[in-house]
């Protein structure tokens, strides 16, 4: 690996997670001004882990060293960008680019299903920063409304997820719909054309193909007004909404029309390839 990498004109590093490149990177500095750091999130915000012990501290230590000497930051989330160089000292060209496909405007038309409940999506997965029981208790004041609560649950920590729906049927009954089976992506997209609401309770940049991809199809979605994708939807002037002022109304028509168009202008495929040649010229 280390020979390919001298060799190479660019280094494109798909999510800075692994400690063995990190240390690489470390002792050889000379490679980062042509490293390119894809950033992921939680890549990221490593920065605030909960339990920062020892390994912790030493892992930090060479990846301060990393960051601060990256050549090229790569995010279409300029917030992280900056958090980057507030954590880090980072001094790397920022490049803006949605990095991959599942990130872009998705030209589906949901099919006419009617439904007289109000479906809500909580959640992109069984990881613990979803934040599930946070929301569960915002929405038990809906309980006894015409509600469905969706929770995707097929991956990620299954104890965690194991808890999540017994709390979600412990407040909501049958009301709460966990979902524990992988679907095909078509199937899934199926899925999300029935959803009125989402709700995301992360505390940092997390399930934005998710995001994307609910506003895409005129959906309603809830989030944290303290994370960086509220500055991004902000800056292009897509409204999304505050977890902690949640309200099941639906999406009025203008805003939703207004949130496809400038997602579908934003996230465009001819943007993506424009910033993709700028990355790689």
């Amino acid at each position: 690996m280390t020979k390919t990498m001298n060799k190479a004109d660019k280094i494109i590093i798909h999510g800075l997670f692994n400690n063995h490149l990190f240390y690489v990177l470390a002792m050889q500095p000379w490679l980062l001004k042509k490293c390119c750091w894809v950033i992921w999130g939680g890549d990221l915000y490593i920065h605030n882990a909960p339990v920062k012990d020892w390994r912790w501290k030493k892992d930090e230590f060479f990846r301060r060293s990393v960051i601060r000497h990256m050549g090229h930051l790569v995010t279409y989330i300029k917030g992280d960008y900056d958090l980057a160089t507030e954590w880090y000292g980072a001094r790397g060209q920022y490049h803006e680019c949605f990095m991959y496909p599942s990130n872009l405007y998705k030209d589906y038309v949901a099919p006419e299903v009617k439904h007289s409940s109000i479906n809500i999506l909580v959640g992109n997965s069984a990881d613990p920063s979803n934040n599930h029981l946070e929301i569960f208790d915002k929405l038990e004041v809906f309980k006894d409304q015409d509600i469905k609560i969706y929770a995707p649950l097929s991956y990620g920590n299954q104890a965690y997820a194991k808890k999540v729906i017994e709390e979600g049927k412990k407040q909501f009954g049958d009301k709460f719909k966990p979902l524990t089976d992988m679907m095909p992506f078509d199937q899934y997209l199926e899925f999300l054309g029935l959803i009125d609401v989402a709700i995301f309770n992360h505390k940092r940049q997390q399930a934005m193909g998710n995001t994307i991809t609910l506003l895409s199809l005129g959906k309603k979605v809830f989030m944290r007004s303290d994370i960086t994708p509220w500055e991004l939807f902000e800056d292009i002037d897509v409204k999304v909404f505050d977890v902690e002022n949640i309200k099941l109304d639906l999406l009025d028509e203008k805003i939703k029309k207004d949130n496809q168009e400038k997602i579908k202008k934003y996230f465009s495929i001819d943007n993506y390839k424009k910033q993709l040649q700028e990355l790689f010229n």
